[in-house]
């Protein structure tokens, strides 16, 4: 019995072409594999930095927000020494005056300023009324 190869040739065709399908299923199964390892890897590598940022971001917001209390308490007790300093009351008790009319002998008299402060005051308060 003798073989024709012609007849087997297309049978041993399918088989390579089987038998390279397979390899290449097991070329790419292994492939599919490392990749997947190494998106597991990037995955575990990216969630310990977002915590670690994350912990960061809530030490520094906590820092501004320690900040922002201490900036509204310094504004609060500035408020509060502006109102309570005299000599700002004199100086706005003298721009007052001004607005009325009054001139640098009756800021001196009745605010208890000196006389070069009487003339800032009135000097300036006129001027500000001539830019208005």
């Amino acid at each position: 019995m003798t073989t024709d190869w012609t007849a087997l040739a297309p049978w041993a065709m399918t088989v390579f072409a089987f038998v390279l399908l397979a390899a290449q299923g097991l070329i790419n199964s292994r492939r599919i594999a490392r990749l997947r390892q190494q998106l597991r890897d990037n995955s575990e590598h990216l969630v310990r930095e977002l915590n670690a940022t994350s912990s960061g971001s809530l030490g520094v917001g906590n820092r501004l927000i320690a900040c922002e209390r201490q900036v509204h308490e310094l504004r609060r007790m500035f408020d509060e020494m502006r109102q309570n300093d005299p000599l700002r009351v004199s100086y706005d008790e003298a721009s007052r005056l001004v607005d009325l009319g009054a001139d640098v002998d009756d800021l001196m008299n009745t605010c208890g300023i000196s006389r070069p402060e009487a003339e800032l005051v009135s000097a300036l308060r006129l001027r500000q009324q001539k830019a208005a």
